[in-house]
């Protein structure tokens, strides 16, 4: 019998400022995705710590760190905390659009807000349009660009407030960059359309949402490990965190000094897509 998806030829990028832990560099393996088979190949890849950018699967690969894990949500079984709770009652007037994986010049200047304010000196700061398009639109796999709109007084879509670039796979919703308005007046917005994929996965009998890597000592990523129940990628497999540390976890996060963990410079928010130079083959 043939397999269904041709063994892909892996690379590995040269090392970078790491983007969560400053003083340390990241390494990461990859590949294209491209043919008859993406689909399947990127599907076969996210379920062991695999993240897409355009057309490139990737993982980090350090040589002296295993700081970044892969997480995923349960959606079947999702229960929302208090907070969570409170974050759904106030963004769920939104209107929520999938639309098809084409860029505009509304969203990139939401993008662009989003940057400013909470990722001042990343690696996306210096996105053009052009980038921007590219990071929406070049993909071989069943994406599309979630949208979030306040309602106008007609009722009818009104001002883009999110969005989020998501990748549909066999086993779930892969979210692969999302960004919102953090001035807009809306409280949770970010945690708002995290908890929104969620049901749209439970909703669509998807088990898992991917939320990409979770680093334990980065500040800012720090935010995955308050939805629950939540499994972590390890050697032996995924493995749900316990109730009891996942709880510490969480404690540990509220008890952190609340403010915006500077972005190491040259790094960028979950490995995040636009820094296609680092794949190239030639």
């Amino acid at each position: 019998m043939t397999a269904s998806v041709r063994f892909p030829r892996f690379f590995v990028t040269s090392p970078s400022p790491c983007p969560y832990l400053p003083g340390r560099s990241e390494r990461k393996v990859f590949t294209e995705l491209k043919g008859p088979n993406a689909e399947a190949l990127n599907d076969a890849l996210g379920r062991i710590g695999f993240r897409r950018s355009q057309t490139v699967a990737y993982r980090p690969s350090c040589l002296d760190c295993r700081a970044c894990v892969s997480v995923r949500v349960v959606a079947q079984e999702f229960a929302p905390s208090a907070s969570q709770k409170r974050a759904l009652r106030r963004n769920d007037d939104l209107i929520v659009q999938e639309c098809r994986p084409w860029a505009t010049a509304e969203q990139f200047a939401l993008l662009q807000t989003y940057l400013t304010r909470r990722h001042p000196g990343g690696g996306m700061a210096a996105m053009d349009e052009i980038d921007y398009a590219d990071m929406v639109e070049h993909t071989a796999v069943s994406s599309q660009l979630v949208e979030y709109r306040e309602p106008l007084e007609n009722g009818e879509a009104g001002r883009l407030v999110g969005a989020c670039l998501t990748d549909r796979q066999a086993d779930g919703l892969s979210m692969i960059y999302s960004f919102y308005d953090p001035d807009g007046g809306r409280k949770d917005l970010g945690n708002f359309i995290i908890l929104d994929h969620i049901r749209r996965a439970a909703a669509d009998g998807l088990p898992y949402v991917y939320l990409g890597y979770w680093v334990q000592g980065s500040q800012r990523m720090q935010y995955k490990i308050r939805f629950r129940p939540l499994e972590r990628l390890g050697a032996r497999g995924w493995r749900r965190f316990s109730d009891a540390e996942q709880a510490a976890l969480i404690a540990a996060v509220c008890a952190s000094p609340a403010g915006a963990e500077p972005c190491v410079k040259g790094g960028s928010k979950d490995g995040a897509p636009g820094g296609q130079r680092q794949y190239r083959l030639d």
